[in-house]
């Protein structure tokens, strides 16, 4: 892949990596220790004594629902990343279960794709 493709993919990949985060950022939180993101809900005063049970239920439901929504944009966040680090290692573009190259046009679909065409379906055995 020559220098103007990489330069191509690597802006497809950090706006799509900006887009991934403001996705995060509305579900929950980056936890500096962990690296992960982390769900939060609505702020809803729940240790208030006027608080009753249907709020306290309605923020774990909540909880749930993003923690769920996080683990599925968090996959594809990290795959953003690992595609950003392949570029500047020199591996971007470069199966990961058959060492050949990926298709361009499968990096146009998907720019932080880890597998060629063929081995698209051994991809979901690489996850995260």
């Amino acid at each position: 892949m020559n220098t103007e493709q990489l330069a191509h993919f690597k802006s497809k990949l950090t706006e799509e990596l900006e887009q991934t985060e403001v996705e995060l950022t509305s579900l929950g939180w980056e936890n500096p220790e962990t690296g992960e993101w982390d769900a939060t809900a609505r702020d809803m005063d729940i240790a208030s004594p006027l608080a009753d049970a249907n709020e306290a239920g309605d923020e774990i439901e909540e909880l749930e629902e993003h923690g769920e929504e996080i683990d599925a944009i968090q996959t594809h966040w990290r795959n953003i990343k690992r595609a950003l680090t392949n570029i500047e290692e020199g591996a971007y573009g470069i199966c990961e279960i058959c060492s050949n190259e990926i298709e361009k046009e499968r990096l146009e679909v998907i720019p932080s794709a880890r597998t060629c065409e063929a081995d698209r379906d051994g991809e979901v055995d690489l996850l995260p």
